[in-house]
């Protein structure tokens, strides 16, 4: 869409250019011409979000410690009730060092909070979509700020039901790719895209003893097979051939104020030996802590599941998760397809839902 909007304004421009050139003749008046269209192609690009380099935070190495936690808008969209919901997500800047920001004065949303449901667990590296805001329909222009300041290092993001960053969270045109679904009892509901409830199931422990994860996951692949390479097949072993952007390609997220357009690991570009236990299977439930006093022990962070590419057959995944001190805890629990962390940048399609843990 960026890139239509663009090329619109670059063909105007060489088209007027192009007349100086062919006439040769009533300069005075081909220049002002140009001139003209320059001016209104310039007042275009002006009125659409500007994609910028990514700089600064964007691009500079981690570091392992002390740096600040970035608030990242990836964008709204519809879901099944006819409502909308603002995805949200994070980028944390330090490679080692994952931060807890209780809810408050340092981790607050705006007006209307201080708790939207944000993290208050950080973990390195860009998170995709880890929560999400719903909105009624008659929401209009109003905007939300999220602040968030970790390592005495405050930063923000605002966000609202901006057009340009309208998603379709259930759907990607190009290849015919779906979310895929999750439930947490066997003939429970199932739940699909971003995280619409607060949390959707609650466990209780112990401290010291694992409490048992278990979710049901199933996956449609993509009905276009040549857009979407299957995990631990050749694709997944060679780099792939660059593709052109879709039609309906989606903004990139807002962090740290600017427009980020590239795709950012789940570890900030590290955690090889994570994206290889990820290319295993037809999909992947990932769990991680969320929010809570204490330090979770997860045994299986990461669970590949095959399904032969069955979209009605749901495959068990089970882990278990030890907490070190009493509280209430929240865990996110992920489903990637082969579009990995961020739908590779597309926004779609992963499914994401959060469980709370009472521990005693």
């Amino acid at each position: 869409m960026r890139d239509n909007r663009f090329a619109t304004v670059a063909m105007a421009t060489a088209m007027a250019t192009a007349t100086l050139v062919i006439t040769g003749s009533g300069l005075g008046t081909v220049l002002s011409a140009v001139a003209s269209a320059e001016a209104e192609a310039s007042a275009k690009v002006a009125q659409v979000p500007q994609v910028r380099t990514p700089q600064g935070v964007l691009v500079e190495p981690l570091g392992a410690s002390g740096e600040a936690v970035y608030p990242a808008f990836e964008g709204w969209g519809p879901i099944k009730d006819g409502s909308s919901v603002l995805l949200v997500g994070y980028f944390n800047r330090n490679r080692d060092q994952s931060i807890d920001v209780p809810i408050g004065l340092d981790n607050r949303i705006e007006p209307g909070g201080p708790d939207f449901g944000q993290p208050t667990h950080f973990h390195p590296g860009r998170q995709y979509g880890v929560f999400a805001i719903s909105v009624p329909k008659d929401f209009g222009t109003k905007r939300l700020t999220w602040m968030l300041t970790a390592n005495g290092q405050t930063t923000s993001v605002t966000f609202w039901t901006n057009p340009p960053y309208w998603i379709d969270f259930f759907k990607n045109t190009a290849n015919g790719n779906e979310p895929p679904r999750i439930k947490f009892a066997e003939a429970g509901p199932e739940y699909i895209g971003p995280p619409r409830e607060r949390f959707v199931q609650t466990l209780s422990g112990v401290v010291g003893q694992p409490v048992t994860l278990t979710a049901w996951a199933a996956d449609q692949p993509p009905t276009n097979e040549s857009e979407a390479a299957p995990p631990g097949g050749a694709a997944a072993r060679e780099p792939a051939a660059p593709r052109p952007p879709a039609a309906n390609e989606p903004p990139g997220a807002i962090i740290g104020g600017r427009l980020f357009a590239g795709g950012l690991g789940a570890a900030g570009g590290g955690g090889g030996a994570a994206a290889a236990r990820e290319r295993a299977g037809d999909f992947r439930v990932l769990w991680k802590k969320y929010r809570g006093p204490g330090e979770v022990k997860i045994a299986d962070e990461i669970i590949a599941l095959e399904n032969g590419h069955d979209a009605k057959k749901f495959v068990e995944a089970k882990t278990t998760a030890t907490f070190s001190a009493p509280g209430t805890y929240w865990l996110r629990a992920q489903v990637n397809d082969s579009s990995g962390n961020g739908g590779g940048g597309d926004q779609c399609c992963w499914t994401t839902a959060h469980v709370v843990v009472n521990v005693k």
